[in-house]
């Protein structure tokens, strides 16, 4: 368990905060007011305590640091960090609670539960060589998952020569098309989480030694692999999004889907005006509801759920009796101020641009219409000549 002071103090004290000798004889309480620095901690600084020994000591020395106010009006916030082990599955899970002191008086309690399922077995093991030149970073519980998993990386190691081959060839014009940063984003985000699998495979490796090691008597810090996960399952996330992104390119073959393109494209500047006009709306009904609500609702404890708790409005999926028991006056006024101006006037703009334009494309593609077949044609005679000049 770690406290953190208001003013980031780093200096060491007795028990009770003083700095003069104590008679207290107990190492895990003299510990406990011992300022602990980044590489002990694995950690950010603070004072802590290491919940180690008996059930019967470790409430006798809660109660001892109860006495001795460790806990004070100067924390500014206590971290509760554990880790738990299920041998029987070999599932790993990082805890961390917080409670933190706001300057207001009261408290912002928040938890974390990260899971993380890791085999170690050695047939595991073996196939872990296997498995760090992949991109999946779970473990192939399938023949069919690995096939894909190796599918899927001959065709990134493809897609890279194809845009090296297309950059010699086009050169600094290369960077003026859209379609080349999407490509470019699959490959970085594909390599970059073969790489963090790597690093996170060792790593999880090193614990899982430690563990056996030690049987289980030591306190592994889990919270960093969390970020590092996270940072995994977010570029496993842009890579898919990156991937539908360029599956919309096959269609534009499609009559329909290339109206659709053609109309955004066309609207680009209206859509972009509209943003910035939509994004100061929207921020200041964020402010609004946010600092009117944030001690009446659970909804506008933070940003970000307010934040979504004003997208739910949008789409007209929200409890508008919450904001009316909340305040009598200000929910209804504030919820109605929101429905007339976003809804009605913000929403009412843009289908009113997006009409102007669907309408100015579909007139214009009238007029130059060309055959789908003569266009599947081509594109397929362009690469299938772009691909004879590589071999």
């Amino acid at each position: 368990m770690e406290q953190t002071r208001i003013d980031k103090d780093k200096c060491s004290y007795q028990p009770g905060w003083t700095n003069e000798t104590s008679e207290i004889s107990n190492s895990s309480i003299d510990q406990a007011f011992q300022y602990g620095v980044n590489e002990e901690l694995d950690d950010s600084g603070g004072y802590i305590y290491e919940f180690r020994g008996r059930l019967s000591d470790l409430q006798s020395n809660l109660s001892l640091l109860h006495q001795l106010e460790w806990i004070n009006r100067q924390t500014r916030a206590v971290i509760i960090q554990f880790s738990l082990y299920n041998p029987n599955v070999e599932l790993f899970s990082s805890i961390t609670l917080l409670v933190e002191f706001l300057s207001t008086g009261g408290l912002d309690p928040q938890s974390r539960f990260e899971p993380f399922s890791f085999q170690c077995k050695v047939f595991t093991v073996i196939l872990s060589i296997i498995r760090i030149f992949f991109y999946y970073y779970l473990v192939f519980s399938s023949i069919s998952q690995l096939v894909c998993s190796i599918l899927y990386m001959i065709l990134i190691i493809y897609l890279i020569i194809e845009q090296v081959q297309s950059m010699i060839e086009l050169k600094i014009k290369y960077f003026y098309q859209f379609w080349c940063y999407i490509d470019i984003g699959i490959i970085l985000c594909s390599w970059t989480s073969v790489g963090i699998y790597i690093w996170r495979y060792f790593q999880v490796k090193h614990i899982s030694d430690l563990f056996r090691e030690t049987n289980g008597y030591v306190y592994i810090n889990l919270q960093w692999i969390v970020y590092v996960n996270d940072l995994f399952i977010y570029l496993i996330s842009f890579c898919c999004f990156f991937g539908w992104i360029k599956l919309i390119r096959l269609g534009r073959f499609n009559r329909r889907i290339l109206i659709f393109i053609k109309t955004i494209q066309h609207a680009r500047k209206d859509l972009l005006s509209f943003s910035i006009i939509f994004s100061i709306i929207f921020i200041s009904f964020l402010c609004l509801f946010y600092l009117l609500f944030i001690s009446k609702l659970s909804t506008c404890s933070s940003l970000l759920e307010t934040a979504e708790m004003l997208f739910k409005m949008l789409l007209m999926n929200f409890d508008a009796y919450q904001l009316i028991n909340a305040s009598t006056f200000l929910g209804p006024f504030c919820f109605s101020l929101f429905i007339v101006l976003v809804v009605f006037i913000c929403l009412s703009m843009f289908i009113t641009i997006i009409n102007k334009n669907f309408r100015f494309v579909r007139h214009h593609m009238k007029h130059h219409h060309q055959n789908e077949d003569e266009q599947i044609f081509r594109f397929m005679f362009r690469k299938f000549r772009r691909w004879i000049g590589r071999l």
